[in-house]
Parts: structure tokens; C-alpha cells; sequence
């Protein structure tokens, strides 16, 4: 049986580049801004496509129970690729580059928060979320690989990583999650 080991360090050479030049000063924004959001009640919205919507979905769960263990303490969080329903229907009578600024326009309001993440950040579901997010007079994030596209330029606050690797591009979605998602935990007591 042969090991691929030469691929996987390549891998692991490639995600540490991509840890090592990381300009980390966007992820303790939207820190600052998740506890500030947590504090007034205000809600986080995440979207993303497949990897993307994944990643969404998981740091959501870590921003309703991974940042206070204590009942009825977190974040007002939704991952908008979640509910299945939702996202077909949407898709299917709206059309996919929809579904999440339509949830947004229902479900949203002023200074709420919403983290995009994707890859190249030229879809145009994402794309819309952050046109709508920019409307409605939201916040905007977005965790980006590639180039960051045209996400780059719509979120208030971009986070681009600018590596040609979707793998890592995701890799980094969690990464910047778990880092805000720690802290958060470990200053819990300023958002009471």
C-alpha cells in the first residue's frame, strides 16, 4: 500500500502558509462586534454554499452553545442554508440566487450582523446577501479565499485569505469561527 504522505504535507505546508500571513485584524473586529451584538440581543446571521454552508451551520451551533454554557446565554444566531424547506422552496420559486437575501429581508433587522462565507465570493446568492445586508443597514462579513471576488468589496468588513485552494479557503471559514468563538467564551461575562 503506498502513503500519499508527500500530498498531505503538502497540504499542511500550504494551510500553514495561509495561517502564518493571515492579517487577523478583521477576525478581532467581528469579535468586538459579536459581543456587542450579543450584549443588545441583536441577531447573527451565516450563509454559505456547500463546504460554505456546512461551516455555517456548525458555527452557528458554536455561537448558540459553545460560547456560554449557561441556559438561555448566546448569541440570537441562524444559519440561513439550514432549513431544507426553506432554501428549495426559495430556490425553486425565487430562484437560487435568492435564498438567502430573501430570508434576510424577512427575518433580519438594522444592525444585525450577517457572516457570509465562500470560496471565491462570486456567488451570486452570496453576492445578494450582502447587497440586502448593505440595504437593510446590517453589518457584513464575509471569510473569503481566492481573490475574494466581488464579496470582497460588499462586506464592511472583509476577511481574505488569498489562497487558490477551496479545501483551505474552508479550512480557514472554521478557523476564524473557533478563534471568535473562543474568545467569546473566555469574555462571556462582558456581554451580561
Amino acid at each position: 500500500m503506498m502513503l500519499p504522505t508527500d500530498e498531505f504535507f503538502d497540504y499542511s505546508r500550504r494551510l500553514q502558509a495561509a495561517l502564518s500571513g493571515a492579517d487577523w485584524g478583521g477576525v478581532g473586529v467581528l469579535a468586538n462586534e459579536l459581543l456587542e451584538c450579543w450584549k443588545e440581543g441583536r441577531q447573527v446571521f451565516l450563509c454559505g454554499n456547500g463546504g460554505s454552508a456546512g461551516n455555517a451551520i456548525h458555527l452557528a451551533n458554536d455561537l448558540l452553545y459553545g460560547i456560554s454554557k449557561e441556559k438561555g446565554h448566546a448569541l440570537r444566531v441562524t444559519a440561513l442554508p439550514a432549513n431544507s424547506s426553506v432554501v428549495t422552496c426559495l430556490a425553486n420559486d425565487q430562484g437560487y440566487e435568492d435564498i438567502f437575501s430573501h430570508q434576510l429581508a424577512v427575518l433580519a433587522r438594522e444592525r444585525d450582523i450577517l457572516i457570509a462565507l465562500s470560496g471565491s465570493g462570486n456567488s451570486p446568492n452570496i453576492v445578494k446577501a450582502l447587497e440586502q445586508a448593505q440595504e437593510m443597514g446590517m453589518r457584513s462579513f464575509a471569510v473569503l479565499g481566492f481573490s475574494g471576488g466581488k464579496a470582497k468589496e460588499l462586506a464592511d468588513v472583509p476577511i481574505h485569505f488569498e489562497i487558490d485552494d477551496m479545501q483551505i479557503a474552508e479550512d480557514m471559514q472554521l478557523v476564524v469561527g473557533h478563534m471568535v468563538m473562543q474568545w467569546l467564551y473566555k469574555n462571556n461575562s462582558l456581554a451580561k
